[in-house]
């Protein structure tokens, strides 16, 4: 028997995940954003992750024509970024955003990554988009973790 959408999101929200906010530039100039558990690395050689975008997000209308994209690892105090970029109410003080390679990423995340898109493949709900790595940046902070519809931090000892 299949499982039901809130069974399955309560069984998942058992695996804490690092927190991302997935960035575009689109034409024009602006830059948008959209927070996103669904991360992964996919292989080393060549080096590509992924990220799962819902068909219901505003960000999905982007993917069409998308050449590149950043992802930023959010840092253990930037909860209230990865608020804003899910949607919710929440201001942010100047602008958040820098550049890696000309590419928009968030300013004190713990990694920024710049990524040139190589596929894009349906699966369910969502569009998961490949990307190869062509930048990256690290910040000596903690890891921000979310799990069970919380956020805590990443402590590794």
């Amino acid at each position: 028997m299949p499982i039901e959408p809130d069974q399955f999101r309560q069984t998942l929200g058992r695996f804490p995940t690092g927190v991302t906010v997935v960035t575009f530039a689109l034409p024009g100039g602006d830059v948008h954003g959209i927070t996103v558990s669904s991360f992964t690395s996919l292989s080393l050689t060549p080096p590509l992750v992924g990220v799962a975008i819902a068909h219901k997000a505003r960000a999905h209308a982007m993917l069409p024509g998308l050449g590149r994209y950043g992802v930023s690892v959010l840092a253990e105090g930037q909860a209230g970024v990865s608020d804003h970029f899910a949607g919710r109410p929440v201001a942010l003080e100047g602008d958040p955003f820098e550049t890696l390679d000309g590419h928009p990423v968030l300013r004190g995340a713990t990694a920024q990554l710049v990524c040139d898109v190589v596929d894009q493949v349906v699966v369910g709900d969502h569009t998961l988009v490949v990307g190869r790595i062509e930048s990256s940046c690290l910040n000596d902070v903690g890891s921000l973790a979310y799990g069970r519809g919380r956020y805590g931090r990443v402590e590794l000892s």
